[in-house]
């Protein structure tokens, strides 16, 4: 089923348009320089039909890195394939091929984005896209008409419902055969909310969100989520231009709301979480998303010490902290080695980076010398579910249409300052994120 933590991403696509207007980011997507973002070519060998040589696999990259919420809202899984395909190339390869990275930066426009694929596709034959965090994925209909597969991507639009060369690093059960999830809706499940009812017996729920369509929207089915867990939903809108936080802060007090979901970009969380602070609202949780399970929470929520240890993230991956796992750590040691100066800026969105290139080079490795398109999407749409050798929540493209219920996992982290000798860091709440699974309530809700 498509969670939660997916359909979460809207808000923010709606604040950068609020911010910049539709399409307003102009010209051509910004190309990244070589020396940072590149590796070089092995041979000097001609370009390759397909992107492939004897040598050589060239995968492309699009990320919003340059979009008007600034450089890291989206940047993180480009930087997590890249330490990937680092560290592959460093040990020889996949089949004794190298991985070349060609990454276009599309400055978060549907233009640019538009532009980076053509110059990708057309000009630059990659193989393949691995990496990809996109916010306006305007070219998606094209690149699945070239037939290109994008692997692991993150599902910011429903361009991944959408199209069949297209595989989110979430997985999906949906036909993607151009039209959107099924009969135009997409559904989703509750285990979130299940898991912090059955593990802190909350049951007053607060759901914030902007005056704004596409934030109300993604409150109402948080709100309809809850709702069929048994939770009591209070409501709290805010005025997109002039949001009064410490109104809902107040109003949430005073209707003994335990646990805050919402609605609204990162910026507005760290506000709202220091006006819960000063309304001495004492919440079980203050619960974000896998886009926001980063190393920057001190910073973001430097105002709101309490808030900040109540703070929790769910997702489909394994805590970027626990590196007793090998997988993990062998992201933590390439991330230190080829981009040091990310340390303070680690996210789950670089480790799903990671695993996005680990799928792609997986499928890869699978065809042997005979390495075509067609080979790779064999192994992505195998009925077998792929875990990133321990990274992911099993996931894969096997179509299943929604039933009333559905058996769902979840992982769950919580920050807490003291994680990490004082430094601050993300604690694992769970056993077993493979485990900790829920028999719960499916729930449809438009695109």
């Amino acid at each position: 089923m498509i969670r939660d933590w997916r359909a979460a991403l809207a808000p923010l696509a709606a604040a950068v348009v609020a911010v910049a207007g539709a399409g307003s980011v102009a010209g051509c997507g910004t190309r990244l320089p070589s020396s940072a973002f590149s590796s070089a070519a092995t041979d000097g060998a001609g370009p390759a039909v397909d992107g492939v040589t004897a040598d050589t696999v060239k995968v492309g990259m699009i990320d919003s890195i340059t979009s008007p919420v600034g450089t890291d809202a989206f940047s993180g899984p480009g930087y997590g394939a890249q330490a990937f395909f680092k560290a592959l190339d460093a040990a020889g390869g996949v089949n004794g091929r190298k991985i070349i990275v060609d990454q276009c930066d599309d400055s978060g426009s549907g233009l640019g984005n538009e532009q980076c694929a053509h110059q990708l596709i057309d000009s630059d034959k990659v193989f393949a896209f691995a990496g990809n965090s996109i916010l306006d994925y305007a070219a998606a209909g094209y690149v699945n008409s070239r037939g290109v597969p994008d692997i692991g991507g993150e599902p910011i639009t429903n361009a991944y419902d959408q199209y069949q060369h297209l595989y989110s690093i979430y997985g999906s059960d949906e036909p993607r055969n151009g039209s959107v999830g099924w009969n135009g809706r997409l559904y989703g499940s509750t285990e979130v909310y299940a898991y912090f009812k059955q593990r802190f017996g909350a049951h007053v729920a607060a759901v914030v969100s902007y005056n704004q369509s596409d934030s109300v929207r993604y409150a109402q089915y948080v709100a309809s989520g809850l709702r069929a867990e048994g939770y009591t939903v209070v409501d709290e809108q805010l005025d997109f231009a002039l949001p009064n936080f410490a109104a809902a802060a107040s109003d949430m007090k005073a209707h003994g709301v335990q646990i805050v979901f919402d609605a609204i970009d990162t910026s507005g969380n760290g506000r709202l979480c220091a006006a819960i602070d000063q309304s001495g609202l004492n919440l079980i949780a203050k619960v974000t998303t896998t886009q926001s399970w980063d190393q920057t929470v001190r910073t973001t929520y430097a105002d709101a010490p309490h808030c900040r240890n109540a703070l929790f993230a769910t997702g489909s991956d394994r805590n970027y902290e626990d590196t007793q796992y090998p997988a993990v750590a062998a992201f933590r040691a390439a991330m230190a080695k080829y981009f040091p100066d990310r340390q303070d800026k680690l996210s789950a969105w670089e480790l799903e980076g990671w695993a996005s290139a680990q799928w792609l080079t997986d499928a890869i490795a699978s065809c042997g010398n005979a390495v075509t398109r067609a080979c790779v999407e064999r192994f992505m749409n195998q009925p077998q579910s792929y875990d990133a050798h321990g990274l992911l929540i099993p996931a894969s493209f096997t179509v299943t249409p929604p039933a009333a219920t559905t058996r769902a996992c979840l992982d769950v982290v919580r920050w807490q300052d003291s994680a990490n000798s004082g430094a601050g860091g993300w604690v694992t709440q769970v056993p077993d994120m493979n485990t900790n699974c829920f028999t719960v309530p499916v729930i449809s809700y438009a695109p």
